[in-house]
C-alpha cells in the first residue's frame, strides 16, 4: 500500500479476469453494431428495390383483375337515344353522353393530323406507351414539385404533370378507369399491398394513388393494344380501331363526347365536311380534349385561341400542313355557333313519353335505356300538328296580352290534341314555348297532365249525358230559375246565378246546354243525383277525385286537361280508350321491345246521340256559347263546349270533329297562381280562338284526313229545333220525352243577391 494515500480512496487495479470480461463485452458490442448496419442497409435496399420490382411485375406480368374487353371490342359506347314522331321525324335526341360514333375513315385527314400532332405523334409506332416521352415527364414532375414547394404553396411531394399520355392511355383512362380517376385524390390507397404503402410514406396517399392509376393505365394500354392486334390481325388495323374509339369517346366539354358531336355543337359543322381549309377548326377540336374547361372554344376567350395557334404551329413543324396554311389559320378568329340546351317543339309530349317509359319499360326499355342510346321511341305525335298547336297557343296568348298589357308574357296556357279512335296524343303543349325568358324543356311543368284545375262549364256535358242516360231528352223542359246549393260550411247555402244574371224559366234542355245555364245544370244534378254524374265521368275516363256535392255540376272538382279531353273524345267517338303517346320502342337492331296495345272499347251508348247533338247545338243554336264556330269563315263541323271558372280564373274550350275518324282539341288559358284573367275573359273569348286556329290549319293542311260529317239525324234534329223556335219562339215544347222529371223546387234568392 502506498504511503500517504488513505485506504478509502485507493484504486484497485483490475485483475486478469476483469480485463478479459471487458474485452469480451466490447467485442460483442462491435459485432452487434456491424450487423445492425448490414440489416439497415438491406432494409434500405429492399425499400428501394421492392416498389420498382412490384411495378415491373404488375405492368408486364400481372394478368389478374383485367376488365372485360368484349364491350370495348364491340364498340359498345353510350350513344344518343332518339324520339320520333309518327312520320319518323326526330322530335328530340337525348343522352347521358351526347356522342356520334365514327370510324377511322370517317375522320377527315386534317382532323387526324391535328390530333396526332398535338396528342400522340408516335401513335402508329408505339405499343400503347410512348417510352420516349418518359424523361420529359419525369423532368416536368420534378420541376413542378420543387417549384410548388419552393413557392410555399405546398409540401415537398410528388406532383404529376399533365401530358405524356398516348391516345391509347387517354382512351383507357376514360373507358376503364373513370371511377379510379374520380377517387384518386381521396385518403384511401387503391392497393393495400406493402409496396404501395411504402410509396405512400414519402409521397402521400393522393400522389401514390395518381402513380398507381398511371401504372394501371400503362398496364391496360399495353394489354388493349395486344388484344386489339390479336383480334384484328395486324398492328395497323388495331391502331385504326383504337383511333376510331378515341375519336368517338373522348370528352369534349358541354356534355359532348367525340369529335363529331363536338364539331356540330361548337361549329354547327359536320365532321365529314372538313377539308384542309378547316385546319383552324381541326386544331381547335384537337385542343379541347386536354382540358375542355380551359380550351372548349368560346368567342373572345384567349385560351382556346392560344391553344389552337400552338397546335397549328406544331402541325406545321411536323409537316402535316404548310407554313402558309398555318399562318392563314392562325389569323382566323374563333367563331362558334350559338349553343343552347337540348330543345324540342314537343317538350310536353316528350315529358309524357318519359312518364310512359317509366310505367311500361323498367330496366329493359325505360328512360335510362333511352338516354344510353339503347332504344329508340316512336310516338303518336305529329310534328306538323305540334307546330300548329304551339303557334296557335302563342297567338291566343298574344291576343290576351293585347287586352291586358300588364300580363303580357306571364299568362300561360295548355293544349292537347287527341285522335278520336284510340286517344293517341297528336300534339301536346304544356305551356308557352318561352316563359320568363327561358325556352320550355321536357322537364318543365306540364299543364296538360300535372295541373289540377276546375273545368267550369266544360264539365256540363257530363252532367247532361248522365241525365240523358236517366231519361231526359234534348227537348225536355228544364227550369232556369234561381236555385241554391249547400256549401261545405254546415248550414250554409249558395245561390247559383247565370253568367248574364238572367233566368229564362222553362226552356228545352238543348237550349240550356247551348247557353250554358248554370242553374239548369245544378237542377239536373239534384234530380238525378251526384252519384250518376260521377259514374258517367268515370265511364268517360275521368280518374281524378270528384266531390260529392251539387257544385260538382258546375265543375267544382279539379281535373287534368288530358282527362277532360279524353272525356270529350269518348263522347265524340263512342269509344273508351286511355290517352297514350308511346307507339313503339325498338332496340338498336330494330327489334320491337314494346308496342302500344289496342286499348279501346265501347262506352255505354245510352244517351250518346243526344249529347252529341247537344254539343253540336252549342255551335249551331243562336245564343250558344260557341256559335262563332258556325260562321262561314269556319267551314269545319265541330261540337264542343266552353268553360269559365269562378272569377274568370280559367278559360277553356274543348271540342271535337265527329266520330272515330275525328280529333279532339282541349284548350285551357290561365295564370299559374290562379289569379283572375279579368272580367269577361270567358272560354268563348280567350280559349276558343286557339281551338279555332288549330282546327282550321290542321284540316286545311290535310294532316288528319278529311273532315268527318255529323250524322244526318243530328243535323236534322238541330234544324227542326231551329225551325220550331223561329216559328213559335223558344221554350214551346212542354212535354218531357220518355218520362217527366219531378217538378223542381224553386227558391227565391234574397233581394241583395243578383
Amino acid at each position: 500500500m502506498a504511503r500517504g494515500v488513505p485506504r478509502s480512496v485507493r484504486v484497485r487495479r483490475p485483475g486478469p479476469r476483469r480485463n478479459l470480461g471487458a474485452r469480451v463485452a466490447g467485442h460483442l458490442r462491435s459485432v452487434w453494431s456491424r450487423r445492425g448496419v448490414r440489416i439497415a442497409l438491406l432494409m434500405l435496399l429492399a425499400l428501394a428495390v421492392l416498389p420498382p420490382v412490384w411495378v415491373l411485375h404488375h405492368i408486364y406480368s400481372d394478368d389478374s383483375d383485367l376488365p372485360n374487353i368484349e364491350p370495348f371490342i364491340r364498340f359498345e359506347l353510350p350513344t344518343t337515344g332518339e324520339v320520333y314522331d309518327a312520320r319518323g321525324t326526330v322530335l328530340i335526341s337525348v343522352a347521358q353522353q351526347y356522342r356520334q360514333m365514327v370510324s377511322y375513315e370517317e375522320v377527315p385527314v386534317i382532323v387526324r393530323d391535328a390530333i396526332l400532332a398535338t396528342e400522340d405523334k408516335n401513335f402508329f409506332s408505339h405499343s400503347g406507351v410512348d417510352y420516349g416521352v418518359l424523361p420529359r415527364v419525369i423532368e416536368k414532375s420534378i420541376v413542378r414539385s420543387v417549384a410548388t414547394w419552393w413557392s410555399g404553396d405546398g409540401d415537398l411531394k410528388l406532383r404529376l404533370p399533365q401530358g405524356g399520355s398516348t391516345l391509347t392511355q387517354q382512351l383507357v383512362r376514360g373507358y376503364f378507369l373513370t371511377e379510379r380517376t374520380r377517387l384518386e385524390d381521396g385518403t384511401t390507397l387503391f392497393h393495400r399491398g406493402l409496396a404501395p404503402r411504402l410509396m405512400a410514406v414519402p409521397l402521400g396517399v393522393p400522389a401514390t394513388n395518381k402513380i398507381l392509376r398511371k401504372l394501371e393505365e400503362v398496364r391496360l394500354s399495353l394489354w388493349v393494344e395486344r388484344e386489339m392486334k390479336r383480334r384484328y390481325g395486324s398492328k395497323e388495323k388495331a391502331k385504326r380501331e383504337i383511333f376510331s374509339r378515341y375519336a368517338s369517346f373522348i370528352y369534349m366539354g358541354n356534355g359532348r363526347y367525340g369529335l363529331a358531336a363536338a364539331s356540330e355543337y361548337y361549329f354547327g359543322k359536320s365532321l365529314s365536311s372538313y377539308t384542309s381549309r378547316d385546319a383552324g377548326k381541326a386544331a381547335l377540336l384537337a385542343g379541347i380534349s386536354k382540358s375542355p374547361r380551359d380550351y372548349a372554344p368560346v368567342a373572345g376567350d384567349p385560351e382556346p385561341l392560344r391553344r389552337r395557334n400552338e397546335i397549328l404551329t406544331q402541325m406545321a413543324s411536323e409537316g402535316y400542313i404548310s407554313a402558309d396554311v398555318a399562318r392563314r389559320a392562325r389569323a382566323e378568329p374563333v367563331r362558334v355557333v350559338a349553343v343552347s340546351p337540348v330543345k324540342t317543339h314537343a317538350s310536353a309530349a316528350i315529358g309524357s313519353v318519359f312518364d310512359e317509359l317509366r310505367l311500361h319499360g323498367g330496366a329493359r326499355f325505360g328512360v335510362t335505356a333511352l338516354f344510353l342510346g339503347r332504344v329508340s321511341v316512336a310516338t303518336t305525335v305529329d310534328e306538323r300538328v305540334q307546330t300548329i298547336v304551339n303557334t296557335a297557343l302563342e297567338d291566343g296568348l298574344a291576343l290576351y296580352g293585347q287586352r291586358h298589357p300588364r300580363a303580357k308574357g306571364r299568362i300561360q296556357g295548355s293544349v292537347v290534341v287527341l285522335r278520336n279512335r284510340d286517344a293517341a296524343i297528336l300534339a301536346e303543349a304544356g305551356g308557352r314555348e318561352v316563359y320568363n325568358g327561358r325556352h320550355n324543356v321536357y322537364s318543365d311543368y306540364n299543364r296538360v297532365t300535372e295541373s289540377m284545375r276546375q273545368p267550369g262549364s266544360a264539365w256540363k256535358p257530363i252532367v247532361y249525358l248522365a241525365a240523358f242516360r236517366d231519361g231526359l231528352g234534348l227537348d225536355s223542359i228544364v227550369l232556369d230559375e234561381p236555385i241554391s246549393v249547400p256549401t261545405e260550411v254546415e248550414g250554409g247555402i249558395k245561390w247559383i246565378a247565370n253568367y248574364d244574371n238572367r233566368f229564362e224559366g222553362p226552356i228545352p234542355a238543348r237550349q240550356a246546354l247551348a247557353e250554358s245555364r248554370n242553374t239548369v245544370a245544378v237542377w239536373i244534378t239534384r234530380e238525378i243525383g251526384v252519384e250518376d254524374v260521377i259514374r258517367t265521368a268515370r265511364d268517360l275516363g275521368i280518374h281524378s277525385p270528384l266531390k260529392r256535392y251539387l257544385s260538382t255540376a258546375l265543375g267544382a272538382s279539379e281535373v287534368r286537361l288530358l282527362e277532360l279531353a279524353g272525356a270529350y273524345r269518348a263522347i265524340a267517338s263512342g269509344l273508351r280508350a286511355e290517352p297514350y303517346v308511346v307507339a313503339r320502342v325498338t332496340d338498336a337492331s330494330g327489334t320491337v321491345l314494346y308496342r302500344a296495345a289496342e286499348r279501346s272499347g265501347v262506352i255505354d251508348t245510352t244517351g250518346l246521340s243526344e249529347i252529341q247533338e247537344g254539343l253540336r247545338g252549342v255551335v249551331r243554336i243562336p245564343g250558344g256559347t260557341a256559335q262563332s264556330l258556325s260562321n262561314r269563315d269556319f267551314p269545319i263541323p265541330v261540337m264542343g263546349k266552353t268553360g269559365t271558372t269562378n272569377d274568370f280564373r280559367d278559360a277553356l274550350f274543348v271540342g271535337s270533329t265527329y266520330g272515330p275518324e275525328g280529333i279532339t282539341v282541349a284548350v285551357r288559358i290561365g295564370f299559374d297562381d290562379n289569379r283572375t284573367l279579368g272580367a269577361n275573359e270567358t272560354g268563348a273569348r280567350t280559349a276558343l280562338p286557339v281551338f279555332r286556329e288549330i282546327m282550321l290549319r290542321v284540316y286545311g293542311d290535310s294532316l288528319v284526313g278529311p273532315v268527318p260529317a255529323f250524322p244526318q239525324a243530328i243535323e236534322e234534329g238541330i234544324d227542326g229545333y231551329l225551325a220550331t223556335t223561329q216559328a213559335t219562339g223558344p221554350a214551346v215544347v212542354q212535354r218531357l220525352i220518355r218520362h217527366r222529371l219531378p217538378e223542381p223546387e224553386v227558391h227565391t234568392p234574397p233581394k241583395e243577391t243578383p
